[in-house]
């Protein structure tokens, strides 16, 4: 048995379902159970929001671990869908090694990416839709719509210019959404300030992050959860911070 493959494909398998956003029991049991498909005993994992240690122990007692490191992220569901089909397909197959390997190196590349056109044309469309739902009327879902593709131009396009600090661009998309609300409101593209705000910043707020974050805790991770409600933390206070520079500034009109 190659123990250095073995453990590069439960490494690699295991950070693609964190860079998804996957929950850390997900991620755990995910390569617990590959590996021990693969005929070892009591593999070791660990992992939490930013981190994957795998460790196993060879017959002649030599330990062998894979670190990887994982950046900043968020959440794709579509990957974190395949991963965890490739995982049971893999442990109920057993397949060779190396075909096993290719298997899940190819998963970044499989995942079909939409053009930034498409990305735009959510960012505006899901304000747009929530605006109804805070009692806005059809200017209040243009003012929304064009709220929302400012927000979004400011995330795909803006961080060269604002950095890649998850804190201070949340607070620039918040602030400019909270501005540029104002400004639609006032050249009569919008009856009410709040409700077009409100469904701007929609689009920012960290929900899937703080519904995982109580997942874990519910599932016991409790270093994992802390971690991921205080970050849902700073990126709500980020929201509220940009959104009273935004109005502050936006009052001076």
């Amino acid at each position: 048995m190659d123990y250095e493959k073995l453990l590069n494909m439960a490494a690699e398998l295991g950070y693609q379902l964190m860079y998804s956003g996957a929950e850390i029991y997900r991620v755990e049991e995910s390569a617990r159970r590959l590996l021990r498909a693969y005929g070892l005993e009591s593999p070791e994992v660990f992992a939490i929001p930013n981190c994957l240690i795998v460790s196993v122990e060879t017959p002649e007692g030599q330990p062998v671990t894979r670190m990887r490191r994982v950046p900043a992220h968020g959440t794709d569901i579509e990957l974190l869908e395949r991963c965890n089909a490739l995982c049971r397909r893999l442990c109920a197959e057993v397949p060779p090694l190396d075909e096993a390997l290719d298997a899940v190196s190819a998963l970044p590349e499989a995942i079909p990416r939409h053009s930034a056109r498409m990305i735009l044309l959510g960012y505006g469309a899901a304000p747009a839709f929530f605006a109804p739902l805070f009692g806005g009327g059809p200017r209040d879902m243009a003012g929304a719509l064009l709220c929302g593709l400012a927000v979004g131009l400011c995330l795909l396009y803006g961080g060269k210019f604002i950095g890649a600090n998850s804190f201070f661009r949340t607070a620039v998309c918040s602030a400019l959404a909270a501005f540029l609300a104002i400004a639609l409101v006032k050249a009569g593209l919008g009856e009410s300030v709040d409700v077009v705000t409100i469904s701007a910043l929609m689009v920012l707020v960290p929900g899937v992050a703080l519904t995982n974050a109580m997942r874990e805790i519910m599932a016991g991770d409790t270093y994992s959860a802390l971690s991921r409600t205080a970050d849902a933390i700073l990126v709500a206070s980020a929201i509220a911070l940009g959104a009273a520079a935004g109005q502050a500034l936006g009052g001076l009109l």
